[in-house]
């Protein structure tokens, strides 16, 4: 019968029993005649239909309709039949009295009585009604009670059994249930009818707890079974409810508990399990560290009772059995003092949960170090778990460390001590460097070294040598004072060091009476300093900006070691195309100095002759080539100039130039680092060796940390151990006097025929490198990436570069050639840079057809120094081709105003190098730089994805950082679109 929503209606919830699922509520709306009485018009309702009926119902009304609809018949059907069954066939299967599926039949009352508890805590004040035989919803009201009841059990122990039994009492008196119909609508927690009242109880009694004795007057516990009886049932029933014994005792006891906490060994894999949340945790923890964690385990002790922290019950029970019955002794747990207990644990920065904590292994000892003393001073008892594999130390750690200046190096000496046993501090030094933290004591104790001791020492073991003493070389000045700083260690010295610790300290050097000509007075300091890092035994770095003058300021120091006493003579090592640079110079500014050339084919291979000279010139080529005999000689100095040519520590010139003899290292470099931050570990570990470690250290270390993760600390920390070897001006500090560099880029429209070209290749590879991508991966794509880029970029200058046959033009070259013609008839002169040899042949073939004269210089060239000065001193030359890699460096070009970059690529020191072949002491005029980009094409994404990509870190560790390297699909996407 239909409801009318325009006249009176009442929401109302009947109660009735379903023949397998037991007692379930239906909810109804009930139409209201004139004098405000239920009608017997009713309609069922439910969460599809309730909208209709809003205007009467609340909140309450429409979470209980909710409830009620999940636990319908044909909603519990839904849930737990797995196929298509009726409604009979399923229930007459799972309720089967022989048959039957008695999981199931569990599964489903537990999903009901959860949810009949939840629907009966809400119906206080809500219409209730049984359900009469006929349907109507409304046949009988019952009311839900709105205090809970208490019961109470008794056990009654006699000579011959026990008879147990419980009363219940509703506001303090005696509620008689047995014999009268009473019934258990709900089971968890106990819901029970009466009278037409509904009574829930205190503390969430199990209704299982009750049944028996709706019928019964108790149950009869006899003698044979009792001691089982009371020890499993009676124990837990103690706990949980009010029991009056009868024969046997009861006696609570109340003290303060006494904190234990207990740690012990695990795999990471049990982490999540113990934690107990599922995984949320788990995902935190490193699988790999399969045993590197630490589980702390609080618990109290009450008297002679131990308590899991973890453990909910605030009342435990255990059972005495005496001579003829038994006590039960009923600890109840002090839940302030506790807790005050776990809030010190968090003080301390231990969070306990559940009673538990897990911490990765280096971290629980430092922590166990750090706050043993006073864990124990606050009453706690730390101990180490029976089940765990290893007997952990966890005593008092400290460390002594002491720091002495010998003549040549530092000693290190030092003790540790772990509790009554010290050990030198020499023997953690495998531990630090291997990251293993476990030391075995004499006792067979394993002592756990603390985490911070890693981060303090590593270096110190890392560049200290000796097996049985420890030395440090006094380029690791740095190292010490940071240790000293940080009172890590004590250290004594002189006070001739202390003048390590500032450059402003720096002594004035006269310059030698055999230098022609003067030094600016930055140039004055850089010889200044070159003498200090000399005195100190150091090497060095002169890493100034090119053009500033490291020739004359590294002459100047070469004349003064001829004027002083050098023993021997100096070796020079540079790449060829620099030999005469260095002559001219050398004749220029130190004529005394005798130079010896050893280059050539036809050189004479014999180092007797370098007595009669005080400098050696050769290349890194012949250094390759004649090793051997090179190590048989004992050089005054040895000096790298372009140094970053030994940046791979692994190439044959960078093994070479390490195994050569000398007094003194320099090197000099306008790019200490090219590619990579390995590059600044090879130069550094030449003029100063074992200054960073061997490679395997410095790339975990400093490389990885800097390069991958951006480290700023490692950066820093990396600075400070290069600093007072290095000596870096920039043009903008100490060059006042040069011109201004004035910087443009130039857009270039590709031509139809160029534009076909280029965008048939790109889609050829984009496809390509995109789909390598998907199927395999960044790192087997970067062959092919860095291919098609190539491609991209030759026809981004101009087709002819990859396709011989191609007769169009190019709009680059147009306009590259536009603007030479325009320079050149204003009587400039102009460096083209290409990093290809083959555009620089495109560009030669249109200046001889033009008849526009230039100089030329690629890898083949011979006559280096010839092109050289004809540019430099011939007026009618005005244009210089330069191949990238061949004249990038060393060479001194200021007859020239103005310098065309016709391929930018990723490095832009490279582009500031070749720059500055012009920018450089000795230039009169501005500087104009013009940077050649063909528009749309992957040049111009290169542009934008090294201002983006390219971070400096600092003037010292800066470059590329191998970008290729890093490149994401995205940025890929980007460079190909």
């Amino acid at each position: 019968m239909k409801v009318y929503t325009t006249q009176p209606f009442q929401v109302i919830y009947s109660l009735f029993e379903h023949e397998y699922l037991g007692y379930l509520f239906e909810s109804f709306v009930v139409q209201i005649n004139t004098k405000g009485q239920l009608t017997l018009q009713h309609q069922n309702i439910s969460a599809k239909n309730a909208d209709e009926f809003a205007s009467r119902l609340d909140d309450k009304d429409f979470k209980l309709i909710a409830l009620i609809d999940q636990i319908q018949q044909d909603a519990v059907l839904k849930k737990f039949s797995p196929k298509k069954l009726s409604p009979a066939d399923f229930f007459l299967k799972v309720y089967d009295p022989e048959k039957g599926d008695r999981n199931m039949q569990e599964a489903i009352s537990h999903y009901i009585q959860v949810r009949m508890g939840k629907i009966l805590e809400m119906l206080e004040d809500r219409r209730t009604f049984i359900m009469g035989k006929d349907g109507d919803p409304a046949w009988k009201e019952i009311q839900v009670a709105a205090d809970k009841a208490t019961v109470r059990f008794h056990l009654h122990r006699n000579e011959d059994n026990t008879h147990y039994y419980p009363t219940i009492k509703y506001k303090g008196e005696k509620l008689n249930f047995q014999y009268r119909n009473a019934a258990l609508i709900c089971y968890e927690p106990a819901w029970l009818m009466l009278d037409e009242v509904v009574y829930s109880f205190e503390n969430g009694i199990d209704g299982k707890k009750l049944q028996p004795f709706l019928n019964k007057k108790f149950i009869l516990i006899p003698r044979s079974v009792e001691e089982n009886y009371y020890r499993k049932f009676v124990t837990s029933l103690v706990e949980s409810f009010d029991v009056k014994p009868n024969g046997f005792e009861i006696k609570p006891q109340k003290y303060r508990p006494k904190p234990h906490l207990n740690f012990s060994e695990i795999k990471s894999a049990e982490v999540s399990a113990l934690l107990g949340n599922g995984g949320s945790e788990a995902s935190k923890v490193d699988k790999a560290a399969a045993a590197d964690k630490i589980l702390f385990n609080l618990s109290f002790r009450y008297g002679d009772h131990m308590v899991e922290a973890q453990d909910a019950k605030r009342i435990s029970v255990s059972m005495e059995k005496t001579e003829d019955s038994y006590i039960f002794h009923k600890l109840i747990r002090d839940a302030v003092h506790e807790k005050q207990y776990v809030k010190e644990l968090a003080n301390r920065e231990l969070e306990v949960k559940n009673g538990q904590a897990v911490l990765d292994k280096g971290a629980a000892f430092s922590w166990l170090n750090n706050n043993l003393q006073a864990l124990e001073e606050l009453g706690f008892t730390v101990e180490q778990s029976e089940k765990s594999g290893k007997n952990y130390f966890i005593g008092e750690i400290s460390v002594n460390v002491g720091i002495t200046e010998n003549n040549d190096w530092f000693d290190i000496y030092g003790t540790v001590r772990f509790g009554e046993f010290e050990i030198p501090f020499i023997k953690l030094k495998n531990h630090i460097l291997t990251r293993n933290n476990e030391y075995l004591l004499p006792n067979g104790q394993v002592a756990i070294i603390p985490e911070e001791w890693f981060t303090q020492y590593i270096e110190l073991f890392a560049f200290s040598e000796g097996e049985h003493q420890l030395t440090l070389r006094k380029h690791h000045m740095a190292l010490v004072n940071d240790l000293q700083n940080g009172n890590l260690a004590q250290v004594t010295m002189t006070r001739k060091l202390e003048k390590l610790r500032e450059f402003d300290e720096i002594e004035d050097k006269p310059l030698p009476a055999g230098f022609l000509g003067e030094l600016r007075p930055y140039q004055k300091a850089g010889y200044n300093w070159l003498h200090f890092v000399k005195d100190y035994k150091f090497g060095g770095c002169l890493a100034d900006d090119m053009g500033l003058g490291k020739t004359v300021q590294t002459l100047a120091m070469l004349q003064h070691r001829k004027e002083n006493g050098a023993e021997s003579a100096s070796l020079l090592v540079m790449p060829t195309s620099l030999i005469y640079n260095w002559l001219n110079e050398a004749q220029k500014f130190t004529p005394e100095l005798r130079i010896l050339t050893y280059t050539g084919t036809y050189r004479d291979k014999n180092v007797e002759q370098f007595k009669d000279y005080d400098l050696v010139l050769t290349s890194y080529g012949i250094v390759r080539l004649d090793t051997e005999l090179l190590k048989t000689y004992y050089f005054d100095y040895i000096i790298l100039d372009e140094s970053q040519a030994i940046k791979n520590p692994d190439s044959n010139t960078s093994k070479a130039v390490r195994s050569l003899k000398s007094r003194h290292r320099l090197i000099l470099t306008g790019t200490p680092v090219e590619n990579s931050t390995m590059d600044l570990w090879s130069q550094m570990s030449f003029i100063n060796p074992g200054l960073l470690g061997n490679q395997h250290f410095f790339r975990n270390e400093f490389l990885k940390p800097i390069e991958k993760e951006k480290d700023e600390h490692k950066t820093r920390r990396l600075h400070a151990l290069i600093k007072p070897f290095i000596l870096r001006r920039h043009k903008s500090q100490v060059a006042r006097e040069l011109p201004p560099k004035i910087e443009h880029t130039t857009f270039c429209k590709m031509t139809e025929e160029q534009e076909h070209a280029y965008e048939e290749t790109k889609s050829y590879y984009r496809n390509k490198i995109l789909t390598s991508l998907e199927e395999n991966g960044p790192g087997n794509t970067q062959f092919m990436l860095l291919q098609g880029l190539m491609k991209l970029r030759q026809i981004a200058n101009h087709p002819s570069m990859t396709d011989p046959a191609y007769e169009g033009e190019s709009g680059k070259l147009k306009e590259v050639m536009r603007m030479t013609k325009s320079i050149v008839a204003k009587g400039h002169k102009v460096l083209i840079f290409s990093q290809f040899v083959k555009h620089l042949e495109i560009i030669r073939q249109v200046l001889n057809e033009k008849e526009i004269t230039y100089a030329y210089l690629d890898g083949n060239t011979k006559n280096r120094q010839q092109q050289v000065e004809l540019f430099q001193n011939d007026p009618s030359i005005q244009v210089f081709l330069i191949s990238l890699k061949a004249g990038g460096v060393g060479l001194n070009l200021t007859a020239a105003d103005y310098v065309f970059i016709l391929d930018p690529w990723w490095n832009p020191a490279v582009e500031a190098q070749a720059v500055d072949r012009a920018h450089r002491i000795g230039q009169q005029n501005k500087v104009f730089t013009y940077k050649f980009i063909t528009k749309d094409t992957v040049e111009e994404k290169i542009l934008a994805l090294q201002n983006r990509k390219i971070q400096l870190v600092t003037d010292l560790i800066s470059t590329d950082e191998n970008i290729i390297k890093s490149l994401t699909k995205e940025d890929i996407d980007n460079l190909l679109s």
